[in-house]
C-alpha cells in the first residue's frame, strides 16, 4: 500500500523537527544518515508543490486576462 503524501505544511514541520534534533545532536550516527535523507525528500516533494502551485496560479492569472 502506498504511504500517503504529506502536506506542505506537514513536510514543513517535519523538516523542522529532524533539523531541530540534527542542532540539538538528539541523533546517533546511525540515524543521521537516516534523516537527512528524509529531510532531502521532503525538501523535493516541498519545491515541486511549490513549483506546481506558481503554474496553478499562473494559469488563473492568464485565465481572468482574456
Amino acid at each position: 500500500m502506498a504511504t500517503k503524501k504529506p502536506s506542505y505544511q506537514e513536510a514543513v514541520n517535519e523538516i523542522d523537527e529532524i533539523l531541530a534534533k540534527i542542532e540539538n545532536e538528539e541523533l546517533d550516527v546511525d540515524e543521521l544518515s537516516t534523516q537527512v535523507k528524509r529531510v532531502s525528500s521532503l525538501i523535493k516533494l516541498c519545491k515541486d508543490k511549490l513549483h506546481k502551485t506558481e503554474e496553478e496560479v499562473e494559469n488563473i492569472l492568464k485565465e481572468m486576462e482574456e
